[in-house]
């Protein structure tokens, strides 16, 4: 094993830090690269990921952030699951810091089956294995990548996973608690805005379900669904044929106008009741401070299934 340290700018006691483990380290037989830069301000998680891999020399690759701490057997599970499935992204379960921090995005993280590793690829919440427990071989790494070195504000992350699907990758889970996982408010994960996931998730979504749909039905006529529809291209708008939901006050309105449309006549999208609705839908809900997108297939099963 080797250790791969890149240190972007920091101006505490990183340094020292880092160099106080390759000590005991190298005493216990790991070797140990660092690499940093001086520059006024750092350049960024997509950076410095990709310094810390083009630096190193293993053969696959365990990736951990310098807020997150793993556990004693993380690299050997994780080892044994990516040789078993050399072009998957292979993730674990976590534990949170503190433990009663984003409860429902944890139960999220942690009991995805296997299957919604793909199905779900379209939530808020972004990747289905999160980054912090990403491992992976670095040949799949550099056929994908690499990261995006867009800097602050940018989901390096995200993208750089949706790049991995596009080109057939595998998602696997180890389903054992492998990482603790610490929240704060200093994360970098912060600095990304919802409305840039958003629109990211959006592209993804048209890139890859809606192409294969003539027409298609929004599931929710309130906030969320309005936002899809005013998000989707104006090609994928004209295939909404409709509108459904439970609330009365929505349906009696009949129907959906979006005002800013530069078609004219504007068009008028119909406000259905559920049983009167024609899949395929595209569930759109916003759940507690996420939006969570869902596209539905005529035959019941989720269209990441259906393309898969």
């Amino acid at each position: 094993m080797e250790l791969s340290v890149f240190n972007d700018a920091s101006k505490d006691k990183s340094g020292a830090i880092i160099e106080k483990w390759r000590v005991k380290l190298e005493d216990s037989g790991v070797r140990v690269i660092v690499g940093e830069h001086n520059s006024p301000s750092p350049r960024g998680v997509g950076y410095s990921k990709n310094q810390a891999v083009a630096q190193s020399s293993g053969s696959y690759l365990c990736f951990l952030d310098s807020d997150d701490v793993m556990m004693p057997q993380r690299v050997r599970l994780q080892h044994e699951a990516s040789i078993q499935h050399p072009s998957s992204i292979v993730g674990c379960q976590v534990r949170r810091d503190p433990p009663d921090s984003t409860e429902r995005y944890t139960r999220w993280i942690n009991q995805l089956t296997p299957e919604q590793l793909l199905t779900q690829v379209f939530t808020s919440n972004g990747p289905t294995v999160i980054m912090p427990t990403w491992f992976c071989s670095r040949a799949w790494f550099s056929h994908v990548g690499p990261f995006d070195e867009g800097g602050r504000g940018v989901p390096e992350d995200l993208l750089f996973f949706y790049e991995h699907l596009r080109k057939g990758g595998g998602v696997i889970r180890v389903d054992q608690s492998l990482l603790l996982y610490r929240y704060h408010p200093q994360a970098a994960t912060h600095s990304v805005l919802e409305a840039t996931i958003w629109t990211h998730r959006v592209r993804f979504l048209e890139e890859r379900a809606l192409p294969h749909w003539a027409a298609f039905t929004i599931w929710n006529a309130g906030k969320q669904g309005r936002r899809l529809y005013r998000s989707l291209t104006a090609a994928n708008r004209r295939k909404v044929v409709a509108f459904c939901d439970v609330d009365e006050n929505k349906i009696r309105k009949g129907f959906y106008c979006h005002e800013e449309s530069q078609e004219r006549p504007k068009p008028r999208i119909p406000i259905l009741h559920f049983r009167a609705a024609r899949p395929p839908f595209i569930i759109c809900v916003k759940l507690v401070d996420a939006g969570h997108l869902q596209t539905q297939a005529p035959g019941g099963g989720s269209t990441q299934e259906r393309l898969d």
